[in-house]
């Protein structure tokens, strides 16, 4: 799964094509460069075997350096460049979805100084399809397959 969702950040399917680095990235790392010394808020992504995570901090890390990354990879989300805290991690710009400066939330434009566009509105502010119903039908479902059941009418509630 972590596979799958690096390699649509690279590429989009369907009519248009995706460019990465996103157009704007190189505006976006200098606008970095320039805060260097200044505290910034992450919103992190947290890949794992079988999700993706978002880690939203509220606690401020002051941006030591912005450092070229040897090895860029789309396929694995690893971007050209990454970041150096003060905390000592080095993390890199494709493992981030949002840094800000002043505000952890809600940040006006004007405080954005890295976004991935892709992340922030396929993995965090696209809408959610979760219901009572939506819930129920999968937990029926999830649940006859664990007893060994076949999915039939009265397992989907159809």
């Amino acid at each position: 799964m972590k596979q799958d969702i690096c390699q649509e950040m690279a590429f989009e399917t369907g009519d248009r094509e995706r460019i990465w680095p996103s157009a704007d990235y190189s505006q976006q790392v200098e606008r970095l460069r320039q805060s260097i010394g200044k505290a910034i808020y992450l919103v992190e992504l947290k890949p794992e075997d079988i999700h993706m995570g978002i880690r939203f901090s509220d606690t401020p890390f002051e941006l030591v350096a912005v450092v070229d990354f040897p090895r860029p990879d789309p396929a694995r989300g690893l971007a050209p460049h990454l970041i150096l805290l003060d905390d000592g991690r080095g993390i890199n710009l494709g493992r981030i979805a949002r840094i800000t400066i002043d505000t952890p939330y809600s940040p006006p434009a004007e405080n954005i100084l890295y976004q991935e566009p892709f992340l922030m509105n396929r993995l965090l502010l696209r809408e959610r399809r979760l219901s009572e119903q939506s819930i129920a039908e999968r937990s029926k479902l999830l649940l006859g397959r664990f007893l060994g059941k076949r999915p039939d009418k009265r397992l989907t509630g159809k």
